[in-house]
């Protein structure tokens, strides 16, 4: 409908004057609106909360009923560890037997109390069994990291997962734990709970409580402990197998000093008495004071504790008190020999007699890395465990490291073959100076292969290969073979390497080649079970580490060292085996100032392996360098239990030979060529060598194509059969590929071929008679190059018919002016006339004194030492005949003049 205006002014004011109205109501419209919906937002939100709280009140309710209940018994009393090996079979207690001294809280001194507050729990007599700051800030770490980041257990928290709970990272658990520790701190005082705290833990050799701790390691009752004695207690059950001062005192210090600063940070001791306790040296403060006895297997299980407190998931604490089932790989028959060869002089009777002497020897499955066997000192297991050589041992290398950081990256990025040749010479390097490089020979041997110089243990070679491949991928190589090595210099080459490696270490690193290439972390623990029947499957690393060409080549040369070079001590010849030795050395200073003779040496290792078991052993001393050393037969005992060890568990065992993959060529390499070997060399020029495939030189030698010449070439016509008879000789080892080709002339007449054949004899019936006949015999390749021998040559003269009826009427009437012929010589004379004859000389090989000798065409031309002795034999001429028949006459030429003698035989 239609409003009436007095004008169009009025009109355009009450249009405005709506249009004010309308924004107005629309803008009121719309906060109601937002208000609505925020209140909507928090309504939604506070029952969300409310939803959430009840949820979570009754899920905690839940939990905390599963919860065990506080039994007094648990809070004392804990189970240790069970070991069981290979096949499931129980073996051990993870110590053997709890060594437990319980102490009154009353005899602790106030700073022992403090250190262990200090690192472990600083709220300690301020929270109600709860930390809520501390809870806060793990539970920060934990959303930005990821839950069990990080936790917030407190010393009455831990007292009560040791004694009742399982160690897993749940949020059960951590309710139930945080239940009981309230619980707990409602029945009792801090002092009482600290004093569980204290006799509940675990210390490492085999000491469960503060007092047996402070009597192993100290010799002490717990009121003499000093405040350094309390810290490097306090130090220990975060890690008992890592910061334990026995086997590992750098590490053990250095937690020690750290608990100190924070006891001095919250002022539980002053700074100077902080100063003072840091400045004890720590092995001047121990007094070991052992009262278990031996532990079973002691090195294995110091490694596999070290394992184990490596795993995400279990405390230290719950480790040694939980009630675990540990499962390992132990091989327990192989674990009892190896003690027997390194802790007895039942096998090996020239160990040193000396205490300073250690052993580190590990065995690995190569393929698995699974640890089967380790013994880490020589000290029997009659005795408390002592440190471990083999895992936490430290010791350089010497030539063990030539094929990890030299020669395996030389094939690996150069693709060098077995025979690449390298120049042994003087040769230095520079690092702080020239540093001229000495083989232990003393002496240079020129261009060498990869493979001599490996069999030898060359130094210069091995040097000049870690340099042309470069020092950075040299590096990168070998850390991929799980060797903590961080700077490589040429010295490394050599093994010069700091602070060195264990036998574990170096076990690992070289059953790689073994298996293809592939590294495989060794590892000594595989699975672990809980209480309450969970299982934890342990993975371990395992990684191509090189080509599967690197690890064939390496393995090749390596079974010639064993065989043939340096290592021959440690060959098993039933066995396909390969290894190497390694031997490190002191300075000419060393050895000015102490005395040491030549031939001594510091360390002598032994690493080896079989498609199935690899091992590495290291001998040497624990201390006073210089004044010990390993010489003459002492330096092979590491390949001696090399030997002994891996034959016993080789025993019976199905050991196949390492397989060459396809990447690999077989090459029959010409010693003094480096091409290709042909037909034609001799079997004692060729070496076979090993290339990458497709790498391999394409040229064959043509050095033995040129054959040699026969020799001792003769000719002889026989007359009864009508025939010429040829013979010659010539070395059978140089046939293969080759024939002879026989030529033919007659007079001056052209040489004709008459045959090429293998036989060393040719015959040529009815030969022209009356003539001179002329034989030529060369050695040709039948195949390759178009080469031949010298040609040596022969002549024979054949008489005409003529001169053969001529000669045969001369025989018929020599013969009966004889008399009639005889069948033997002298029968039916009279002794005195049997002699009237002397016949030929011996020089005629003739035995029978009355057979003439003919020399119708029987000459004999000899190239070789150029004499032509004719022997004719007529068996039908029974009388001696001194003439001689000049129309036979055989001769010969070679490369010197012949010497025709018409001596008809007789001299």
């Amino acid at each position: 409908m239609s409003e009436n205006y007095r004008s169009r002014q009025e009109r355009r004011k009450a249009q405005e004057t709506s249009k004010k109205k309308n924004k107005t109501t629309s803008s009121n419209s719309n906060k109601k609106s937002k208000r609505s919906i925020f209140k909507y937002i928090v309504l939604i939100t506070l029952i969300t909360g409310f939803l959430l709280v009840l949820g979570g009140g009754i899920a905690a309710a839940f939990m905390i009923s599963n919860a065990p209940a506080l039994d007094p018994e648990e809070l004392v009393f804990s189970q240790a560890a069970e070991i069981y090996d290979q096949n499931g079979e129980e073996v051990t207690q993870l110590q053997a037997g709890e060594n437990r001294d319980l102490i009154d809280i009353a005899d602790l001194p106030e700073h022992a109390k403090s250190a262990f507050v200090a690192v472990e729990d600083v709220r300690f007599y301020d929270h109600f069994g709860v930390d809520i700051q501390r809870m806060f800030g793990a539970l920060a770490a934990n959303f930005t990291e990821g839950f069990g980041a990080e936790g917030a257990s407190t010393i009455t928290q831990q007292v009560v997962k040791n004694a009742f709970l399982s160690p897993d990272k749940t949020i059960t658990r951590k309710v139930q734990e945080q239940y009981l520790a309230i619980r707990l701190e409602q029945q009792y005082s801090k002092e009482q709970i600290l004093e569980m705290y204290l006799n509940l833990i675990y210390f490492e050799q085999g000491a469960y409580g503060i007092g047996e701790a402070a009597s192993i390691y100290f010799n002490k009752s717990v009121d003499e402990l000093t405040i350094e004695d309390a810290a490097l207690l306090a130090a220990i059950p975060r890690r008992p197998n890592h910061y334990e001062p026995i086997q590992n005192p750098e590490t053990a210090k250095e937690r020690r000093n750290m608990i100190i600063n924070l006891m001095a940070e919250h002022d539980f001791i002053s700074k100077e008495e902080a100063d003072q306790a840091k400045a004890v040296n720590i092995n001047e403060q121990i007094d070991y004071n052992p009262t278990q006895e031996g532990v079973v297997y002691d090195s294995f299980m110091t490694h596999v504790q070290k394992e184990l407190e490596d795993v995400d998931g279990i405390s230290s604490n719950e480790l040694y008190s939980a009630g675990l089932k540990i499962y390992t790989t132990l091989d327990t028959e192989a674990q009892e020999y190896a003690e027997e060869v390194i802790q007895t002089n039942q096998h090996i009777s020239n160990y040193p007699d000396n205490e300073d002497f250690q052993v580190g020897f590990t065995l690995l499955d190569t393929e698995t890395g699974a640890i089967k066997a380790m013994v880490g000192n020589r000290q029997s297991r009659d005795v408390a465990k002592g440190f471990n050589y083999a895992s936490n041992g430290s010791a350089q290398p010497g030539s063990t490291i030539k094929p990890l950081l030299d020669y395996g990256p030389a094939i690996e990025y150069n693709q060098w073959s077995t025979y690449h040749q390298l120049v042994d010479e003087p040769h230095t390097y520079t690092e702080n100076g020239d540093n001229q490089i000495q083989n232990y020979s003393g002496t240079y041997r020129g261009s060498v292969s990869m493979r001599e110089a490996l069999i030898d243990s060359i130094n210069v070679p091995a040097v000049k290969a870690l340099q042309q491949t470069g020092l950075e991928q040299a590096g990168e190589f070998a850390r991929g073979l799980g060797l903590p090595l961080e700077n490589v210099n040429p010295a490394a080459a050599l093994g010069g390497v700091n602070p060195g490696f264990s036998s574990l270490e170096m076990a690992g690193a070289y059953a790689a080649f073994g298996n293809e290439g592939t590294y495989s972390e060794p590892y000594a623990v595989r699975s672990i079970e809980f209480r309450d029947g969970r299982e934890m499957t342990l993975e371990h690393d395992s990684r191509q580490a090189m080509n599967d060409y690197t690890a064939y080549m390496i393995t090749d040369m390596l079974k010639d060292v064993v065989d043939e070079g340096t290592g021959t001590g440690a060959n098993i010849p039933s066995l396909p085996l390969a290894g190497k030795t390694g031997t490190t050395n002191f300075t000419e200073s060393e050895h000015q100032q102490y005395g040491i003779p030549a031939g001594g040496d510091p360390d002598v290792w032994f690493a080896g392996y079989t498609p199935r078991y690899t091992a590495a052993i290291w001998t040497g001393f624990s201390g006073n360098r210089g004044e010990n050393y390993l010489i003459n037969g002492e330096s092979n005992i590491a390949k001696e239990i090399f030997r002994l060890v891996m034959g016993n568990v080789s025993e019976g065992v199905d050991t196949p030979d390492f397989t060459q993959p396809d990447s690999v060529e077989s090459i029959d390499i010409e010693r003094s060529t480096g091409q290709r070997a042909s037909q034609y060399t001799p079997q004692s020029e060729i070496i076979t060598e090993l290339f990458v495939q497709g790498t391999g030189p394409e040229d064959v030698s043509d050095e033995f194509a040129t054959p040699d010449q026969i020799n001792e070439l003769n000719a002889v016509y026989n007359e009864e059969d009508d025939e010429i008879q040829l013979s010659w000789n010539y070395d059978e080892n140089e046939m293969q590929g080759r024939t002879f080709e026989i030529e033919h002339r007659s007079e001056e007449g052209s040489y004709e071929s008459l045959t090429t054949q293998s036989n060393m004899e040719y015959v040529l019936s009815a030969p022209e008679k009356g003539t001179t006949h002329s034989f030529r015999v060369t050695v040709i390749n039948e195949e390759g190059p178009d080469q031949s021998s010298d040609s040596a040559e022969v002549q024979v003269n054949v008489p005409d018919e003529d001169d053969l009826e001529e000669e045969d009427e001369e025989n018929e009437e020599e013969e009966n002016e004889d008399g009639p012929g005889l069948d033997e010589p002298g029968d039916n004379l009279p002794p005195d006339e049997d002699d009237d004859n002397e016949g030929p000389t011996d020089n005629d090989n003739n035995t029978d004194p009355d057979n003439n000798n003919d020399n119708n065409g029987n000459q004999n031309g000899n190239n070789n030492n150029d004499n032509g002795n004719g022997n004719g034999n007529n068996d039908s001429d029974d009388s001696t005949d001194d003439d001689t028949d000049d129309d036979a006459q055989s001769s010969s030429t070679d490369e010197e003049e012949s010497n025709n003698d018409d001596s008809g035989g007789n001299e």
